[in-house]
Protein backbone atom coordinates (compact mmCIF):
# COMPACT_ATOMS: atom_id res chain seq x y z
CA UNK A 1 0.00 0.00 0.00
CA UNK A 2 1.38 3.10 -1.50
CA UNK A 3 2.29 5.73 1.73
CA UNK A 4 -0.61 8.58 2.41
CA UNK A 5 0.49 10.55 5.15
CA UNK A 6 3.70 12.40 4.93
CA UNK A 7 5.54 14.85 7.64
CA UNK A 8 7.11 18.11 6.71
CA UNK A 9 9.41 19.84 8.77
CA UNK A 10 11.50 23.42 8.18
CA UNK A 11 14.42 24.78 10.16
CA UNK A 12 12.97 28.22 10.52
CA UNK A 13 14.58 31.61 11.64
CA UNK A 14 12.81 33.08 14.92
CA UNK A 15 11.57 35.78 13.48
CA UNK A 16 10.09 34.08 9.61
CA UNK A 17 6.31 34.03 9.92
CA UNK A 18 5.83 33.13 5.98
CA UNK A 19 7.07 29.44 5.49
CA UNK A 20 4.65 28.13 7.80
CA UNK A 21 2.12 29.94 6.05
CA UNK A 22 3.01 29.48 2.51
CA UNK A 23 4.61 25.78 2.65
CA UNK A 24 1.43 25.00 3.91
CA UNK A 25 -1.24 26.81 1.98
CA UNK A 26 0.34 25.35 -1.45
CA UNK A 27 0.30 22.30 0.04
CA UNK A 28 -3.14 22.27 1.43
CA UNK A 29 -4.33 23.40 -2.07
CA UNK A 30 -2.47 20.42 -3.55
CA UNK A 31 -4.61 18.24 -0.90
CA UNK A 32 -8.08 19.41 -3.02
CA UNK A 33 -6.66 17.73 -6.04
CA UNK A 34 -4.47 14.69 -5.08
CA UNK A 35 -4.91 11.94 -2.29
CA UNK A 36 -1.74 12.51 -0.25
CA UNK A 37 -1.92 14.54 3.29
CA UNK A 38 0.75 16.84 5.40
CA UNK A 39 1.44 17.45 8.61
CA UNK A 40 3.84 20.71 9.30
CA UNK A 41 6.57 20.97 11.80
CA UNK A 42 9.18 23.09 12.92
CA UNK A 43 12.83 24.33 14.83
CA UNK A 44 13.87 27.59 15.50
CA UNK A 45 16.83 29.41 15.23
CA UNK A 46 17.52 32.98 16.85
CA UNK A 47 17.49 35.84 14.19
CA UNK A 48 15.83 39.10 14.26
CA UNK A 49 18.16 41.60 12.07
CA UNK A 50 19.19 40.07 8.37
CA UNK A 51 22.83 41.25 8.95
CA UNK A 52 25.73 39.24 8.17
CA UNK A 53 26.39 38.90 12.03
CA UNK A 54 23.04 37.57 12.49
CA UNK A 55 23.23 34.90 10.12
CA UNK A 56 26.37 33.82 10.73
CA UNK A 57 25.19 33.15 14.46
CA UNK A 58 22.13 31.56 13.38
CA UNK A 59 23.19 28.93 11.30
CA UNK A 60 25.49 27.58 14.03
CA UNK A 61 21.90 26.87 15.56
CA UNK A 62 21.02 24.77 12.35
CA UNK A 63 21.92 21.32 13.21
CA UNK A 64 20.06 21.33 16.93
CA UNK A 65 17.44 22.26 14.63
CA UNK A 66 18.06 19.15 12.46
CA UNK A 67 18.31 16.70 15.46
CA UNK A 68 14.84 18.12 16.93
CA UNK A 69 13.30 17.52 13.95
CA UNK A 70 14.73 14.22 13.24
CA UNK A 71 13.63 13.25 16.53
CA UNK A 72 9.91 13.26 15.00
CA UNK A 73 10.63 11.06 12.04
CA UNK A 74 10.14 13.83 9.23
CA UNK A 75 9.74 12.68 5.69
CA UNK A 76 11.46 15.27 4.36
CA UNK A 77 13.15 18.70 5.90
CA UNK A 78 14.61 22.09 4.79
CA UNK A 79 16.19 24.99 6.29
CA UNK A 80 14.09 28.21 5.94
CA UNK A 81 16.24 30.45 4.51
CA UNK A 82 17.56 31.72 2.02
CA UNK A 83 19.80 34.74 2.48
CA UNK A 84 21.67 32.93 5.67
CA UNK A 85 23.24 30.41 3.55
CA UNK A 86 23.56 32.32 0.26
CA UNK A 87 25.28 35.26 1.99
CA UNK A 88 28.10 32.56 3.52
CA UNK A 89 29.47 32.17 -0.47
CA UNK A 90 28.80 30.29 -3.83
CA UNK A 91 27.63 26.48 -3.19
CA UNK A 92 27.54 26.76 0.32
CA UNK A 93 24.39 24.96 0.51
CA UNK A 94 25.59 21.64 -0.36
CA UNK A 95 27.89 21.89 2.22
CA UNK A 96 24.90 22.37 4.49
CA UNK A 97 22.76 20.12 3.05
CA UNK A 98 25.89 17.57 3.80
CA UNK A 99 25.88 18.47 7.60
CA UNK A 100 22.61 18.35 7.95
CA UNK A 101 21.95 15.18 6.44
CA UNK A 102 24.75 13.85 8.81
CA UNK A 103 23.03 14.92 12.24
CA UNK A 104 19.71 13.53 10.92
CA UNK A 105 20.85 10.45 9.87
CA UNK A 106 22.94 10.15 13.55
CA UNK A 107 19.41 10.22 14.94
CA UNK A 108 18.25 7.53 12.90
CA UNK A 109 15.67 9.49 11.24
CA UNK A 110 15.56 8.36 6.82
CA UNK A 111 14.26 12.17 5.72
CA UNK A 112 15.29 14.04 2.92
CA UNK A 113 17.41 17.13 3.78
CA UNK A 114 17.26 20.21 1.64
CA UNK A 115 17.36 23.73 1.85
CA UNK A 116 15.69 26.57 0.54
CA UNK A 117 18.75 28.26 -1.13
CA UNK A 118 19.64 25.00 -2.71
CA UNK A 119 15.84 24.71 -3.77
CA UNK A 120 15.75 28.19 -5.39
CA UNK A 121 18.70 27.37 -7.04
CA UNK A 122 17.24 24.03 -8.49
CA UNK A 123 13.82 24.94 -9.18
CA UNK A 124 15.40 27.81 -11.91
CA UNK A 125 17.36 24.83 -13.62
CA UNK A 126 14.17 22.98 -14.17
CA UNK A 127 12.48 26.24 -15.55
CA UNK A 128 15.56 26.07 -18.13
CA UNK A 129 16.22 29.81 -16.05
CA UNK A 130 19.13 31.11 -18.07
CA UNK A 131 18.23 35.41 -17.34
CA UNK A 132 16.12 36.06 -14.32
CA UNK A 133 15.05 39.03 -12.46
CA UNK A 134 14.32 39.10 -8.60
CA UNK A 135 12.96 41.43 -5.65
CA UNK A 136 14.06 40.69 -2.17
CA UNK A 137 13.37 42.98 0.83
CA UNK A 138 17.23 42.66 1.64
CA UNK A 139 19.92 46.06 2.28
CA UNK A 140 21.58 46.52 -1.00
CA UNK A 141 25.09 44.72 -0.24
CA UNK A 142 22.69 41.48 1.19
CA UNK A 143 21.04 41.22 -2.52
CA UNK A 144 24.63 41.58 -3.76
CA UNK A 145 25.41 38.42 -2.14
CA UNK A 146 22.18 36.92 -3.02
CA UNK A 147 22.68 37.09 -6.93
CA UNK A 148 25.92 36.75 -6.81
CA UNK A 149 25.43 32.92 -5.56
CA UNK A 150 22.70 32.31 -8.11
CA UNK A 151 25.20 33.84 -10.90
CA UNK A 152 27.78 31.32 -9.45
CA UNK A 153 25.57 28.54 -10.87
CA UNK A 154 24.89 29.68 -13.94
CA UNK A 155 22.09 31.70 -14.00
CA UNK A 156 22.31 35.64 -14.95
CA UNK A 157 20.69 37.99 -13.00
CA UNK A 158 19.53 40.72 -15.26
CA UNK A 159 17.66 42.98 -12.60
CA UNK A 160 17.19 43.09 -8.63
CA UNK A 161 15.23 45.06 -6.67
CA UNK A 162 16.40 45.63 -3.02
CA UNK A 163 13.18 47.00 -0.86
CA UNK A 164 15.99 47.73 2.24
CA UNK A 165 13.83 46.29 5.30
CA UNK A 166 16.26 45.07 8.07
CA UNK A 167 13.67 43.77 10.42
CA UNK A 168 12.57 40.66 9.75
CA UNK A 169 9.32 41.10 11.44
CA UNK A 170 8.90 43.59 9.04
CA UNK A 171 9.78 41.80 6.05
CA UNK A 172 6.69 39.57 7.02
CA UNK A 173 4.24 42.12 7.47
CA UNK A 174 4.81 43.27 3.77
CA UNK A 175 1.70 43.30 1.78
CA UNK A 176 2.44 40.98 -0.89
CA UNK A 177 0.16 42.29 -3.24
CA UNK A 178 2.37 45.25 -3.78
CA UNK A 179 4.48 43.44 -6.10
CA UNK A 180 2.32 43.59 -8.29
CA UNK A 181 2.77 47.75 -8.65
CA UNK A 182 6.89 46.75 -6.93
CA UNK A 183 7.54 44.57 -10.70
CA UNK A 184 6.78 47.47 -13.17
CA UNK A 185 10.03 48.87 -11.67
CA UNK A 186 11.87 45.68 -12.45
CA UNK A 187 14.13 45.21 -15.63
CA UNK A 188 12.41 42.03 -17.33
CA UNK A 189 13.78 42.87 -21.02
CA UNK A 190 14.75 38.94 -22.34
CA UNK A 191 14.35 37.39 -18.57
CA UNK A 192 13.37 33.56 -18.69
CA UNK A 193 11.86 33.76 -15.02
CA UNK A 194 10.81 36.49 -12.86
CA UNK A 195 11.71 35.26 -8.80
CA UNK A 196 8.63 37.70 -7.02
CA UNK A 197 10.36 36.75 -3.49
CA UNK A 198 14.13 35.76 -3.49
CA UNK A 199 13.54 35.40 -0.15
CA UNK A 200 11.41 32.81 2.63
CA UNK A 201 9.87 36.08 4.66
CA UNK A 202 8.46 38.22 2.16
CA UNK A 203 5.81 36.97 1.12
CA UNK A 204 4.63 37.23 -2.22
CA UNK A 205 2.22 34.04 -2.49
CA UNK A 206 -1.19 35.57 -3.07
CA UNK A 207 0.56 37.79 -5.83
CA UNK A 208 2.09 35.21 -7.80
CA UNK A 209 -0.47 34.49 -10.31
CA UNK A 210 -1.37 38.03 -11.32
CA UNK A 211 2.43 38.65 -11.36
CA UNK A 212 2.23 36.03 -13.89
CA UNK A 213 -0.49 37.37 -16.13
CA UNK A 214 0.50 40.83 -15.88
CA UNK A 215 3.95 40.07 -17.70
CA UNK A 216 3.17 36.84 -19.42
CA UNK A 217 6.50 35.55 -18.06
CA UNK A 218 6.83 32.45 -15.57
CA UNK A 219 6.97 33.38 -12.05
CA UNK A 220 8.51 32.11 -8.82
CA UNK A 221 9.27 32.09 -5.75
CA UNK A 222 11.79 30.85 -2.90
CA UNK A 223 8.69 29.42 -1.07
CA UNK A 224 7.36 27.80 -4.51
CA UNK A 225 10.54 26.22 -5.27
CA UNK A 226 10.89 24.97 -1.66
CA UNK A 227 7.59 23.41 -1.94
CA UNK A 228 8.49 22.12 -5.14
CA UNK A 229 11.87 20.31 -4.75
CA UNK A 230 9.73 19.03 -1.19
CA UNK A 231 7.84 16.96 -3.33
CA UNK A 232 10.20 15.98 -6.04
CA UNK A 233 12.16 14.37 -2.62
CA UNK A 234 8.99 12.69 -1.78
CA UNK A 235 8.29 11.29 -5.31
CA UNK A 236 4.96 12.85 -5.37
CA UNK A 237 3.27 14.71 -8.53
CA UNK A 238 4.20 18.65 -8.07
CA UNK A 239 0.87 19.83 -9.68
CA UNK A 240 -0.38 22.63 -7.46
CA UNK A 241 -3.13 25.13 -8.57
CA UNK A 242 -2.07 28.99 -7.62
CA UNK A 243 1.90 28.31 -7.67
CA UNK A 244 2.99 29.78 -10.92
CA UNK A 245 4.71 28.24 -13.55
CA UNK A 246 6.64 25.91 -12.15
CA UNK A 247 3.88 23.84 -10.49
CA UNK A 248 2.29 23.53 -13.41
CA UNK A 249 2.09 20.76 -16.10
CA UNK A 250 4.68 22.52 -18.31
CA UNK A 251 7.90 21.37 -15.83
CA UNK A 252 5.92 18.53 -14.61
CA UNK A 253 8.10 16.56 -16.62
CA UNK A 254 11.21 17.89 -15.10
CA UNK A 255 10.29 15.70 -11.74
CA UNK A 256 11.35 12.31 -11.95
CA UNK A 257 15.11 13.96 -13.28
CA UNK A 258 15.65 16.48 -9.97
CA UNK A 259 13.92 14.34 -7.71
CA UNK A 260 17.53 12.92 -6.50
Amino acid sequence: MSKTFYRIGQIVPSSNTTMETEVPALLRSREAVAPERFTFHSSRMRMHKVTKEELVAMNREGLRCAAELADARMDVMSTACLVAIMAMGPGYHRTVEKELEGVVRENHCDAAVMTSAGALIEGLHIMGARRISLMAPYMKPLTRLVVEYIESEGIEVVDALSFEIPDNLDVGRRDPMQLIEDVRKLNISNVDVVVASACVQMQSLPAIEAIQSAIGIPVTSTAVCTTRRMLDKLGLDARIPGGGALLTAQFASSLSSAAA
